[in-house]
């Protein structure tokens, strides 16, 4: 296996749910090792968000929603509110490349692990926030979920049916995409303190915010409406800026027309037998498609109608004009697209449980990324790293599990694991 990108990094995973897991997620991915500090008996919120679940056999099996998440991370069951608890946390933060953290806005400091107090013992180290709203404004001091972000930011007043169509109104992204997009961009922001780190050797405390991340997402939306002034409305699936540029009926199925230029207009004409759209000059530049949208979906849609649509799709491809279907998502899981690009990867837990993962999309040539450990089982890895990270002895961990400080996980049954390994 080749060595990551981001190998030899550590990462202390102090999050739960989804944007900041996914972005310890992806560091994983690169390489880098990260330790998953979660609650004992309770662990990631998102264990319990189900079904469906990961049927392994155990009492608590883990949903689908945790195993999206958490690959490639290491976990230990610690419980920090209690002083033994935070202090082992702090000396793992010593050691630690990165922290990635998303509690409420000062929710660490009685802990003594929020960033001031970390980056006094590692002034090295690169501290990432992960909250609703920031660590600044007035309302830096509320929770933030996904939802609640695409309502606030504007995203589900351009998403849906457009006002007098039946089944008006604002809707949500069927994703937590204000999660992910804030992950991503907590990532980015973390690799960038990574490069200002080599160049200085200092550390530093990064804010990211869901909300922010969602309003620098509204990008031709948000132009529209500074540059033009008027206020962006729902238009279903049509495009705000580009004609054609939506779904059409044909004769069994829906598809997608995505026409980017005028020349693939023109040619979307020809196959339709509708040159006389392409000659009309109300319709000769985006500028002018978009001002008439209206007249010219109607013809493009008495045009489409007729057409089985994996036949039209199959000639649109053939003529270079952009379009696809709308798959399920058992469609293009299934697809030989996805199947030759390597996007669902097999993995096994540690006792022997297959999981099968979706893959990181970007492909490194000298630095691929790899899927070494599947999603842990709760506390599953907090003896070992106590014992191999801090020195910790048999007995200092046991007294400490007995307290109640940390958890353990129970070994994996050797049946079991002999059984489903290969």
């Amino acid at each position: 296996m080749l060595p990551g990108a981001l190998s030899g990094l550590k990462v202390l995973d102090l999050s739960r749910v989804l944007a900041a897991p996914w972005a310890t997620q992806i560091l994983g991915d690169l390489g880098a090792e990260v330790l998953k500090v979660e609650q004992p008996g309770k662990g990631d919120d998102t264990r319990v968000w189900g079904p469906p679940f990961l049927e392994d056999g155990s009492a608590r099996p883990d949903a689908a929603y945790y195993l999206c998440a958490n690959r490639n991370k290491r976990s230990l069951a610690i419980d920090f509110s209690r002083h033994e608890g935070a202090a082992l946390v702090r000396r793992l933060a010593e050691d630690a490349d990165i922290l990635v953290e998303n509690f409420r806005t000062g929710g660490l400091v009685k802990y003594g692990l929020d960033a001031a107090s970390l980056l006094r013992l590692n002034p090295r180290l690169i501290y990432c926030s992960i909250t609703g709203f920031g660590q600044t404004g007035p309302y830096a001091d509320r929770g933030g979920y996904d939802f609640l972000i695409q309502g606030m930011s504007g995203l589900m007043s351009v998403t849906g049916r457009p006002e007098g169509e039946p089944g008006a109104g604002p809707v949500k992204v069927g994703l937590p995409v204000s999660d992910l997009f804030t992950g991503l961009y907590a990532t980015t922001a973390i690799l960038a303190a990574l490069n200002h780190r080599n160049r200085t050797g200092e550390g530093q405390h990064i804010d990211c915010a869901l909300l922010d991340s969602q309003i620098a997402l509204l990008v031709n939306q948000g132009m529209n409406y500074l540059v033009g002034g008027a206020v962006p409305q729902r238009l279903g699936n049509a495009h705000p800026n580009v004609v054609p540029y939506r779904d059409f009926a044909a004769s069994d199925d829906y598809i997608l027309v995505t026409c980017g230029n005028d020349a693939q207009f023109r040619t979307l004409c020809g196959l339709l037998g509708r040159e006389d759209l392409a000659a009309d000059p109300r319709f000769a530049t985006n500028a002018g498609r978009l001002r008439d949208r209206r007249v010219l979906e109607v013809e493009l849609a008495r045009a489409i109608a007729p057409w089985r649509a994996a036949e039209l799709l199959a000639a649109m491809a053939e003529a270079g004009v952009p379009g696809g279907p709308i798959n399920s998502v058992d469609q293009v899981l299934a697809d030989p697209q996805v199947a030759a690009r390597e996007m669902l990867r097999a993995m096994r837990r540690d006792d022997g449980t297959e999981v099968t993962v979706i893959a990181y999309p970007s492909r490194l040539s000298r630095s691929p990324a790899s899927y070494r450990l599947a999603p842990p089982r709760l506390g599953q890895d907090t003896r070992a790293v106590l014992a191999a990270e801090l020195g910790l002895g048999e007995a200092e961990i046991e007294a400490l599990r007995a307290a109640g400080v940390i958890a353990t996980a129970e070994p994996a049954p050797q049946d079991r694991q002999a059984e489903r390994t290969p």
